[in-house]
């Protein structure tokens, strides 16, 4: 049986409305699937509430409170939702109930693309970084694109010395869209496929491709100095 549920302190913890949103979300515990597996130690709610205070407030894993489970516990569970695109897909989900409650496509239709430059730290390495001749930043440039209701669409983070233009041509790719039918970035049509691919697919869950949901003895990179 998970642990005893803690008491909501902090301003990044769950409500009861949020969590009732996020939860349907979350793949299912290997316990309750067909191959089985051990139940969770932790309930999922302390876990994604452990995830948003590290969000919330930018501090290093290892500085998690102790009223959360073990840091390597909520990092694990967070490593591995991100890799398998749990974290996407709920972020997509929820921008896409947002704009149907709004009477909007489901998909968004125009997209806005801005970008600002970062100075690096001494820890970043000289292959992940570049300098930015206009702002005169030596660092990191992250990409955000969004659409009209200022939601986010996609976020990358690239040296600070690459153009946006490049930038974009590799958003629209990881889109699945040809950046020369988008010559302008604030007209690219999202709800509309382009020719010859056919209906737009359902989007899957994603976590068909999760490992057991179980923690222990799951085999992950321990975070960096800087997490």
């Amino acid at each position: 049986m998970p642990a005893a549920s803690r008491r909501r302190r902090y301003p990044s913890d769950t409500s009861v409305a949020e969590w009732a949103l996020l939860e349907p979300l979350l793949p299912v515990p290997a316990c309750r699937t067909k191959t089985g597996g051990h139940p969770e130690k932790w309930p999922r709610r302390e876990i994604v509430d452990g995830i948003r205070y590290i969000v919330d407030n930018g501090a290093k894993w290892r500085a998690l409170p102790a009223d959360f489970p073990p840091w390597e516990t909520v990092y694990g569970f967070f490593w591995r939702w991100n890799r398998a695109g749990v974290v996407t897909y709920i972020r997509d989900q929820l921008r896409r109930r947002i704009r149907t409650g709004k009477g909007r496509c489901p998909h968004p239709v125009t997209l806005i693309v801005d970008s600002q430059s970062v100075k690096g730290a001494s820890t970043v390495g000289r292959t992940s970084r570049g300098y930015d001749a206009a702002k005169k930043i030596n660092g990191r440039k992250r990409h955000i694109t969004v659409d009209t209701l200022g939601l986010p669409v996609m976020i990358t983070v690239t040296p600070a010395d690459i153009q946006d233009r490049d930038a974009a041509r590799d958003v629209f790719w990881r889109l699945r869209l040809p950046a020369a039918d988008h010559p302008g970035l604030g007209g690219s049509r999202l709800c509309r496929r382009p020719r010859g691919l056919g209906p737009r697919p359902p989007l899957a869950h994603p976590a068909h491709r999760l490992p057991p949901q179980g923690h222990e003895g799951l085999r992950r990179p321990a975070p960096s100095l800087e997490s």
